[in-house]
């Protein structure tokens, strides 16, 4: 084997084990609480909602705790549907084995329907959704 064509083979391993590595590290994000709250304290949700009045409340959070690899340097994104449409979506980061975060959703008073909060990888697969109903 030439000197050039083992450079090459040597390369083209090191690329694809580099590749293979990203993509088993977004595979190891894992999602291991995630609420709507009326408030979070001290980086953790205060509540649980599954109903709840628009007038009521200003505004709500999605918090979400993930675990993963140690080197985990990433973002996810927040999507809040109404109705099954998209309304508001947040990115954020994670960088770390344990993390948690949280986006934020004003409400106007009034607005009423079914809800749902989707946090999507950096790849756009959705790691777990949370239901609650407005009225």
């Amino acid at each position: 084997m030439t000197v050039t064509r083992l450079l090459g083979t040597v390369t083209a391993a090191l690329l694809l084990g580099f590749a293979g590595q990203a993509q088993c590290e977004a595979s190891d994000l894992k999602i291991t609480e995630m609420a709507v709250t009326t408030k979070v304290v001290k980086g953790n949700p205060i509540d649980s909602v599954r109903r709840i009045s628009s007038s009521s409340v200003k505004s709500l959070y999605c918090f979400t705790r993930f675990s993963g690899p140690k080197d985990t340097d990433t973002t996810v994104k927040h999507i809040w549907y109404l109705n099954n449409k998209a309304v508001y979506e947040d990115s954020m980061p994670v960088k770390g084995a344990h993390w948690r975060t949280y986006s934020s959703k004003s409400v106007e008073k009034g607005v009423s329907g079914e809800w749902r909060c989707d946090a999507q990888d950096s790849e756009g697969n959705v790691l777990k959704s949370v239901s609650f109903t407005m009225n």
